[in-house]
């Protein structure tokens, strides 16, 4: 929207930048100007200044430059409408319609809200009444507390017919207005309109301003038509163009967090309770155009998580197909599809934040989705049924309307078909195998058909004995049980990995690592138990600590200090005991800030790399005792080949920092 030059100038001269900033950021005045520590990086010494003559603010750690507007937009993720919307609510003043028409409908617009938001309140005095009792057991039971509830405003509609219709009346609000608002159920059939909402838990929706536009019902009956029951398409709400949670979501989005989308209300909500604050679903529907439009403004990659069912894997296909003729270069999505019968909730309650993280990191990208599609389930044997995968896979390429990002999904998915339809290492006794992946709740497992057709090799059997290898070429024997429970196993087995036990040790000696890489540390996937502790751990002293930016090496002296007053003291000797080797220069205490920032990215790398290949040698090993051919040997031979040059790529870390000349506390 186009706004007078005069009503602009208008809200400058009301609100001076000092004000506006000062909300936000801790000023104190310094000459003729105002000084603070930037928004926008972390800093000891401030270089945010903000002058009110000039009606800027700038920031030297970063170069931004603005006035009121822009940094409502840089800060908030908001756009020049909202922050325009926002600064003049915050002056007092009314925003200036376009035309008159414009007029009365952001009128009849804010009467709606008003309506909304006298329900909103409604609900939520009911549910917190003796009323609600029976809500808020069905809410306990879900492992929503009652803190949650007043986060989400949750509310509670009684089963009479005409609660909410009385209470609203009572308050001079029309039955006009509340028909309109879709509060209602009315009709020509109808004589007497009645609350729409009886009996159900209720979840406000709100757009990106944080007003209520709609709400969703989740019956308390077992036995109603619908288990949930959302708000009709209104003046305020259009269910394809909204997401749940959507303003705070925006918002931990434009701080750093990853942007997820789920299912349903309920599975927000525990996604948020677990520290995923960025986490959204649709309303009742399959993803829409505008939705994934609005994810994409909030995010480049956002990632969708599913149920582990054959539904969830149907609408995590629907939203590939929804998503494809839509990529832009950047732009994309992500996959995770959870354990077979659990959905986020599930989860969160029984596994909590490293079971949704260990998902999250198995997340894989559109392309790997669509590709899944394409072959499971189907066998390619003959070359007419190649043929039509070539032309399907052809066909998918297309529907890419970017140019750019169709030529390289030509490449991508031409290079998948090749090495699934001729398996390298094995193209002379080709048995109609190859390397494609696909989705097992969540979990990538591989196909290599054998003789005649293809067949799915299981990524893991109930009581299955560790396998190993008995020559080239043939089958794999099983490991015997006295030297799988041997002292010599069992010792293996129980000692933390060198590559965990240095992540650890960097973020013990570095705690300043934890303010640009949070997200990164959560969603580590840790095969020791006793380091997934400890990261945990890490993570809750450094919530609650300190800086560590002000003073270094006091922060990593608290934390080991109140590590292990925490109980942590043995896991700590033993953390430093796996390292056996001090030549990995940025673990250690005192290295310089940049050496640390190299070690630490090339430590997670290899670290994502050796979990990823470690999970395809458990397939390649199962395929071969399967069964034994030259494409499944091939594979494993290919695998281990891999996960050795993971292991030279590590040795290469060694040594850094000192041989390059660089000494503790340098720069």
């Amino acid at each position: 929207m186009r706004y007078p030059p005069q009503f602009l100038d208008e809200l400058r001269a009301r609100l001076p930048v000092s004000e506006v900033v000062g909300r936000r950021v801790r000023l104190k005045k310094a000459g003729r100007e105002w000084k603070g520590l930037s928004p926008f990086n972390k800093e000891k010494t401030p270089s945010f200044t903000v002058n009110d003559q000039k009606g800027f603010y700038h920031d030297f750690s970063s170069g931004k430059h603005g006035d009121i507007f822009g940094f409502l937009m840089e800060t908030e993720g908001v756009t020049f409408t909202e922050a325009v919307e926002r600064l003049a609510a915050m002056a007092g003043l009314a925003v200036p319609a376009a035309t008159p028409d414009d007029a009365r409908r952001a009128q009849r617009r804010k009467t709606l809200h008003e309506v909304m938001e006298l329900a909103a309140k409604y609900f939520a005095e009911t549910l917190a009444s003796r009323t609600g009792a029976r809500a808020r057991g069905y809410l306990a039971d879900r492992g929503i507390d009652a803190a949650t509830q007043l986060k989400f405003r949750m509310g509670y509609a009684t089963p009479e017919r005409f609660a909410l219709k009385e209470h609203l009346g009572g308050h001079g609000v029309s039955v006009e207005d509340m028909g309109e608002a879709g509060l209602l159920i009315a009709g020509n059939d109808i004589p007497i309109p009645y609350d729409r909402f009886r009996d159900r838990v209720m979840f406000p929706i709100t757009d990106l301003r944080g007003r209520v536009i709609a709400f969703g019902g989740r019956a308390l009956e077992k036995d109603v038509p619908a288990k949930y029951l959302n708000s009709p398409e209104t003046p305020l709400f259009h269910k394809g163009d909204n997401l749940y949670n959507l303003a705070s979501a925006r918002l931990a989005a434009h701080n750093g967090a990853a942007l997820i989308a789920v299912e349903g209300y309920v599975d927000v909500i525990a996604m948020v309770g677990a520290g995923f604050e960025a986490t959204v679903a649709p309303l009742g529907t399959a993803l829409t155009e505008n939705q994934l439009a609005l994810l994409w403004k909030m995010a480049d990659e956002p990632l969708l998580c599913f149920d582990g069912d054959k539904a969830g894997r149907a609408a995590a296909y629907r939203a590939a197909d929804l998503a494809l003729p839509l990529l832009r270069p950047g732009k994309s999505l992500r996959f995770a599809l959870l354990p077979e019968g659990q959905d986020p909730d599930d989860l969160a309650r029984s596994g909590g934040r490293a079971a949704l993280d260990e998902v999250i990191a198995a997340a894989r990208p559109l392309a790997d989705m669509i590709w899944a599609r394409e072959v499971e389930g189907d066998t390619y044997a003959t070359p007419e049924r190649r043929a039509a995968l070539e032309a399907r896979v052809g066909e998918l390429a297309n529907t890419v309307r970017d140019e750019v990002v169709r030529k390289y999904y030509r490449q991508d998915l031409a290079e998948r078909l090749r090495r699934f339809l001729t398996p390298e290492a094995a193209e002379p006794a080709w048995r109609g195998g190859g390397g494609a992946r696909f989705w097992r709740g969540g979990e990538p497992s591989r196909r290599y058909p054998s003789g005649g057709g293809a067949r799915a090799m299981p990524a893991g059997r109930p009581g299955a004995r560790p396998l190993t290898p008995s020559g080239p070429g043939r089958a794999y024997q099983a490991m015997s049980p006295q030297l799988a429970g041997s002292p010599l196993m069992r010792g293996q087995r129980s000692a933390m990995p060198r590559r965990e036990a240095l992540i650890l040790q960097s973020l013990i000696n570095h705690p300043w690592l934890l303010h640009d890489h949070l997200e990164e540390v959560a969603a580590l996937e840790f095969a020791h138990p006793e380091a997934h502790r400890l990261r945990a751990a890490i993570i809750a002293a450094f919530a609650h600590a300190a800086s560590a930016e002000a003073d270094p090496a006091a922060a990593a002296a608290d934390l080991r200090e109140k590590l292990a007053g925490d109980g942590f003291r043995d896991i700590l000797q033993r953390v430093d005991g796996a390292i056996t080797t001090g030549a990995v220069w940025g673990a250690r205490f005192g290295a310089a800030a940049d050496d640390v920032l190299m070690t630490w990215h090339q430590l997670v790398s290899l670290h994502r790399q050796w979990n990823s290949l470690t999970r395809e040698l458990k397939d390649a090993e199962m395929a071969l005792g399967q069964e034994t051919s030259e494409a499944n040997y091939s594979w494993l031979r290919d695998v281990k080949a891999r996960l050795a040059a993971v292991d030279g790529l590590e040795a290469q870390i060694e040594g850094f920092g000192e041989e390059s000349g660089r000494r503790a506390g340098g720069v």
